[in-house]
């Protein structure tokens, strides 16, 4: 089955390898720990709002929180906060634990973590628990149209 996420990639042509495994947890270290891959290589993706900005996703390792002063400072907003876990669905079709920065039913401002480009691939959600999408960390940016900056 193809995730949204998965065929936004393929009209792109953008390579990547989809891996499933059976969540119980619903965290990156489950992720890594099952994928037999380093943690700082699985990003997750939160979402958040910012008081002038709005809705955003920002994709950051598990090895890092995301610093709110940080991404606000970047965004020009005075205050940013992460969206409440019962809103996620709501505002981007995904549930909780299978949240992608990709085709998402609204698109969103995203941010990636520049930890990404120190690694030849990394693990994103693709829009399910339990199935993530491995890429080059340059094509989530061009797919995304993502902006990557300091985020931890």
């Amino acid at each position: 089955m193809k995730t949204r996420a998965a065929q936004i990639l393929d009209s792109l042509s953008i390579h990547y390898d989809i891996k499933e495994f059976k969540e119980e947890l619903l965290t990156a270290e489950e992720a890594a720990e099952k994928l037999q891959i380093p943690l700082a290589q699985v990003f997750k993706t939160l979402v958040v709002r910012g008081d002038r900005t709005g809705i955003m996703e920002v994709c950051v390792p598990g090895t890092h929180e995301l610093n709110l002063k940080i991404l606000a400072r970047i965004t020009g907003d005075k205050k940013v906060e992460l969206v409440d876990v019962d809103d996620v669905f709501r505002l981007t079709g995904y549930l909780r634990g299978g949240c992608s920065p990709l085709g998402g039913k609204k698109k969103y401002p995203v941010y990636i973590d520049q930890s990404a480009l120190l690694h030849s691939f990394i693990s994103i959600s693709a829009g399910m628990r339990g199935i993530q999408v491995l890429l080059d960390p340059n094509d989530l940016i061009k797919a995304a149209g993502a902006t990557m900056c300091e985020l931890t």
